[in-house]
């Protein structure tokens, strides 16, 4: 199993795990570390523009940082190809530390006053809003995030999570459920039955993320487990760690009790095995590949773990025929963002579009000038649009699969061709391929990268159809003149969720796939209820 290994999904994919490329190891440098050892107090944020001198990083477990007894390994920006910092490279001893110091830590967390832990949160969130621009340049450089990405997206938005799961700390855990006459058995005397149900924090919670949005997908896990009263447990991407680790000295600042927040890295799959393994961890939430996702939840189900698996997507859009210019217009914004967000590297991209035939070429033809007209290159320049892939591996990968669709018939109307400029960088040119069909492995699996297929069909029937044809469901989207029609249609679609002429996410949403895209929600109120248990509370009136 590889938790945090190889596999050919997404966000947080080596070669090709939603994030999760293997990193160049190193030995340890004499950069020092990224804060005073010991005390938990960070150095400074990083210089402006790119990130600064690398420096070599310690686990924090238990509210301080810990030397890494296997050295370190080199975090790569995927733009320049240089050292961005050294991350610890950790094993399952250092994975035991951090258990048992989470759980030391929870029980007293747990019956912390609900509005203590809010203030906590939102502490962070404040933090997090005070601190962020001068995490950017470090964020930037291990992600290849494009400037408009990075400022807007990452820290900002990890920030609104922590405020709204500090609401959520303080929102009603109890259920009451009206008293029963119940009759008297061999059981018990009968009676008016009274019972409320209660959540329950989890415990100790397994936090696997991706490398797309490392802090904002940690961000989204942390929150709302602390706001229910669990401790946390943290293994990032092995691509980008660095900025999940500086964490560490600001939720302490924010005055989270120590243990309640560790961070162990590593360039393989051993921590993430352990973790998952470890007996004393209660839930494994993880964000990643589906291939990766099934041998975690084989893992997991040894144990009875409680496991939220966010996996793989192929979303798809369809553009019905009564889409009007306004309605075309937004679908081809839609759909063009599979370039230009993150380069592809989402994991809710609308990457099929699928057309009816009596828009199919004009589609196309400006999907065409869109694609052509985008500006590449280095992610720190405010007029780029395309940033690098977060690694060489991951590149190689979109690479072959855009040669394979070639070679099984499919045209590659714009990119496909690795980019003469820059000269460093892991850049893949925006790809539009057409002449696909739905056996053809680019339209049925996830690339994670700046390409997109175009399918025409004929009704909706063939729409629902195309849609429905791949293993994953977790995001698609209907573009239509009629909104009753697209939400009649959005019925028939196997994805948990669909957007209507708009790609847009509504923050309180349940988010979560059907099929091979995951188990399990979050998001909202119902990111309280994923990192928590029911407990039926009954008695006697």
């Amino acid at each position: 199993m590889r938790p945090t290994g190889t596999s050919s999904s997404q966000h947080g994919a080596g070669p090709a795990q939603r994030g999760k490329h293997v990193t160049t190891k190193a030995s340890t440098p004499k950069s020092g570390t990224s804060a005073t050892p010991g005390t938990g107090k960070a150095t400074g944020a990083p210089a402006p523009g790119r990130a600064g001198a690398p420096r070599a990083y310690r686990h924090w477990i238990a509210g301080a940082w810990q030397q890494p007894a296997r050295g370190h390994y080199q975090i790569t920006d995927p733009a320049t190809e240089q050292p961005v910092g050294y991350a610890p490279e950790g094993g399952a001893d250092e994975v035991g530390t951090a258990v048992r110091a989470a759980r030391a830590a929870q029980e007293e967390w747990a019956d912390t006053d609900p509005r203590e832990r809010a203030r906590v949160l939102e502490r962070i969130g404040a933090l997090l809003t005070e601190r962020g621009p001068g995490l950017v340049p470090l964020l930037q450089a291990e992600t290849g995030a494009t400037l408009k990405v990075a400022r807007g997206m990452q820290l900002p938005t990890a920030a609104d999570r922590f405020r709204r799961y500090a609401r959520g700390a303080s929102e009603p855990d109890t259920v009451p459920l009206a008293p029963q006459p119940v009759p008297a058995s061999a059981l018990a005397p009968g009676g008016l039955i009274g019972a409320a149900a209660v959540r329950r924090p989890m415990g100790v919670v397994g936090c696997i993320t991706s490398y797309n949005f490392p802090v904002v997908n940690l961000a989204g896990k942390v929150a709302p487990a602390l706001a229910m009263g669990n401790a946390v447990v943290c293994k990032p991407a092995p691509q980008d760690p660095l900025a999940c680790l500086e964490l560490g000295p600001l939720l302490q600042e924010a005055g989270l009790p120590d243990g309640l927040y560790n961070v162990v890295t590593g360039s393989g799959a051993t921590p993430g095995e352990a973790l998952v393994a470890h007996p004393d961890v209660d839930m494994i939430s993880f964000t990643g590949s589906t291939s990766v996702g099934k041998k975690i939840a084989e893992q997991a189900g040894r144990g009875m773990k409680r496991t939220l698996m966010e996996l793989g997507g192929k979303g798809a859009a369809l553009v019905l025929d009564d889409a009007d210019g306004r309605t075309r217009e937004a679908a081809l914004g839609s759909v063009a963002s599979t370039w230009t967000f993150h380069s592809g590297q989402i994991c809710t991209a609308p990457t099929r579009a699928l057309v009816h035939r009596s828009l199919y070429d004009e589609f196309v033809t400006a999907l065409s000038r869109y694609a052509s007209a985008l500006t590449l290159g280095d992610p720190t320049n405010e007029r780029i649009m395309v940033g690098p892939l977060i690694s060489a591996a991951q590149r190689d990968r979109v690479e072959a699969h855009i040669a394979a669709a070639r070679d099984q018939g499919a045209t590659v109307l714009v990119g496909g061709e690795r980019p003469a400029e820059p000269g460093t960088g892991f850049y893949v040119a925006p790809t539009l391929i057409t002449d696909v069909t739905i056996e053809m492995t680019v339209a049925r699996e996830e690339l994670f990268g700046p390409v997109v297929v175009v399918l025409p069909f004929e009704d909706d029937d063939e729409a629902v159809r195309l849609a429905n044809s791949t293993s994953y469901g977790l995001y698609d989207y209907v573009f239509s003149g009629d909104t009753g029609r697209a939400w009649r249609l959005a019925g028939r679609l196997r994805s948990g969720n669909v957007g209507i002429n708009t790609v847009q996410r509504h923050p309180e949403t349940p988010f979560g796939g059907f099929k091979d895209s995951g188990v399990g929600r979050d998001g909202g109120v119902f990111g309280l209820h994923a990192y928590s248990e029911l407990q039926s509370v009954v008695w006697a009136s």
